[in-house]
């Protein structure tokens, strides 16, 4: 089905910018743990050039010891320049008998492209390579991101560079909160409709890859899942705001319509009058949904 709707849908939208996801990145106090839930914070999945990438993994309090746990990674949102691990917005699933990483990346003021996909498939490796120590099945992993995040999440399902890494980065479902997914058609990134190649030059995808789209075209291809799209890829639940001022819906429209045409299973939910994430995407309907799709690709068979 081209459009799953949770509620009716209205498909034309004035979208201009890459609007920061609702949330509070600047602020590093975790929230609460859900009831339930026991997390183990800090734990180091990598190091590059004196920069410790850590992840926090929540757990399920009550878990047979035999039981081992399928895994979702979160990665959060904030433009790739802001944003830390504390905010989980997929902790609630290891209530649900899931362990959920909630990672670190090395942020723009840190370093560029390829640096954040890289720390990406650094965690799904950790979490394979450590999945007995912390009772998880390293065959059974997903990712989920919001904004920025959801950009990653739908690289880490859709780019296949590993290099010369004996662990594999694949992962079996990806979750992506509207996330951008061509780096050349995001408005903040092009000239027009206002915006001055000055402008554009300070936009957070100039920021990611060192230089403007117009001028690293193929770096961008690179950075954007729509054009690492190929018929192994894993399954997608992709939704998004119907009014959203940031990432515009097409972004996630043309991502679907590319999996589907690959033979990909996937999942669009456009969500009726919300913008760039928000309280539309923290209601049990939304929550259900994510976590019926996981326990789809990660619990059974």
């Amino acid at each position: 089905m081209k459009h799953t709707l949770l509620l009716p849908v209205f498909f034309l939208l004035a979208l201009t910018g890459f609007a920061q996801e609702k949330s509070s990145p600047k602020n590093k106090k975790a929230p609460k743990i859900p009831t339930g839930v026991r997390v183990i914070r800090d734990l180091e999945f990598a190091e590059h050039d004196g920069v410790s990438l850590k992840l926090d993994l929540y757990l399920p309090e009550k878990v047979d010891a035999k039981t081992a746990l399928p895994v979702v990674i979160w990665i959060h949102g904030g433009g790739w320049k802001n944003g830390n691990k504390n905010n989980c917005k997929a902790a609630f699933l290891a209530a649900h008998d899931f362990a959920v990483a909630s990672i670190s990346y090395r942020l723009t003021d840190v370093a560029q492209w390829p640096a954040q996909i890289n720390d990406c498939y650094a965690a799904v490796r950790w979490l394979r390579q450590n999945a007995a120590k912390h009772g998880l099945d390293g065959e059974k992993i997903g990712v989920w991101g919001g904004s920025a995040g959801a950009h990653l999440a739908a690289l880490v399902g859709t780019r296949k560079f590993d290099g010369e890494e004996k662990v594999s980065s694949r992962v079996r479902a990806v979750c992506n909160w509207y996330g951008p997914s061509e780096l050349l058609t995001m408005p903040p990134n092009t000239i027009g409709n206002g915006r001055t190649r000055e402008q554009v030059e300070q936009s957070n995808g100039a920021k990611l890859l060192g230089a403007t789209v117009m001028d690293v075209p193929e770096l961008a291809k690179d950075a954007s899942a729509l054009d690492q799209v190929s018929a192994d890829d894993p399954p997608f639940l992709i939704m998004h705001g119907s009014k959203d001022p940031g990432v515009p819906l097409e972004q996630s429209q043309k991502l679907h319509d590319k999996l589907k045409a690959a033979g990909v299973e996937s999942e669009l939910v456009v969500i009726e009058g919300a913008g760039h994430g928000g309280k539309e995407f923290q209601t049990d309907e939304v929550r259900n949904r994510i976590r019926d799709f996981f326990a789809k690709h990660l619990k059974n068979g």
